[in-house]
């Protein structure tokens, strides 16, 4: 019973927070308050509201909507399954490392929009070139992660599953891949927020439909209150994302052992020590001594 008021407390306070945030946007823009920032150019809360809404009855908008997911989920599944397969196979071989690893190194500094140009030449459409550069976007911090993952593993489980019989597969299956898990989904968490950052650029690039070619073509129409309706969708589309990852990770990770920490929860004391029982050998020791002697 007591930890319904205080999740309630918590909700309200974030509601009003958010809350908090819009009515000063809305008194910036009325007022057209301009002090080191210019907020009379800005639309206003209630325009970008009735852009919203008159958006949500018409079909471009779910066809950006949709658009946009099928881009960043093709290339985000892609990029979560042959990362996680690349980062394992060069943690893990000594061979795969020395034959991929400068080719990877090279090519992961280069930011995923750099390689539109690459995409329009390699691809005949414009729709498989924005799925191959959120796929690039996604995968290198998805190998990283999984590869640092694999390589902090402690070797007495892999020693413990040879000891009893298990061979490559069975350590790969029951070792190497549950116990990376945690850093693989944290690798996959910043791949899925690097995925919208790049899909969205692609698509104000190159794109035909999608929630960033909308947001520009608005821009470029100087109509402000349309590019906050594409800025809003696309905050939402990458939170709904990110907390779905985490959602997945938290369920195929529930052997886990979990903190004791609980957001809002008084840390428990610790029970007092007096001298006596500092000073006052504990039944361990006593036991320990024995054995000793």
């Amino acid at each position: 019973m007591s930890r319904y008021p205080r999740r309630t407390g918590r909700l309200a306070l974030r509601a009003g927070s958010l809350a908090a945030a819009l009515g000063l946007w809305q008194l910036l823009t009325t007022f057209d308050v301009n002090l080191w920032v210019r907020f009379s150019q800005f639309p206003t809360v209630t325009d970008v509201a009735r852009t919203f809404a008159d958006r949500l009855v018409g079909p471009d908008y779910w066809t950006d909507l949709t658009d946009s997911l099928t881009r960043i989920v093709t290339g985000f599944l892609l990029a979560a399954v042959l990362g996680v397969a690349t980062g394992v196979l060069v943690a893990r071989s000594r061979l795969a490392e020395d034959l991929l690893g400068p080719v990877l190194e090279v090519v992961r500094p280069i930011p995923a929009i750099a390689m539109v140009p690459v995409a329009i030449l390699l691809f005949p459409s414009n729709e498989q070139g924005i799925v191959f550069i959120t796929f690039t976007a996604a995968f290198f911090p998805v190998l990283v992660s999984t590869r640092h993952a694999v390589r902090a593993l402690t070797p007495v489980w892999e020693e413990a599953v040879r000891t009893m019989g298990g061979g490559r597969w069975r350590i790969l299956g029951s070792v190497v891949l549950p116990g990376a898990l945690p850093g693989i989904f944290g690798g996959l968490s910043v791949g899925i927020g690097v995925s919208w950052i790049c899909v969205i650029s692609a698509e104000m690039i190159s794109g035909q439909y999608g929630v960033g070619y909308r947001t520009w073509q608005d821009y470029t129409i100087v109509n402000y209150p349309g590019v906050f309706v594409g800025m809003v969708t696309i905050g939402l589309l990458g939170w709904l994302t990110s907390t779905a990852v985490e959602l997945v990770g938290h369920r195929l990770t529930r052997w886990l052992p979990r903190t004791s920490y609980v957001p809002g929860a008084r840390p428990l004391p610790r029970p007092a020590r007096t001298l006596a029982s500092t000073l006052e050998p504990t039944k361990a020791e006593e036991a320990r001594d024995e054995h000793l002697v």
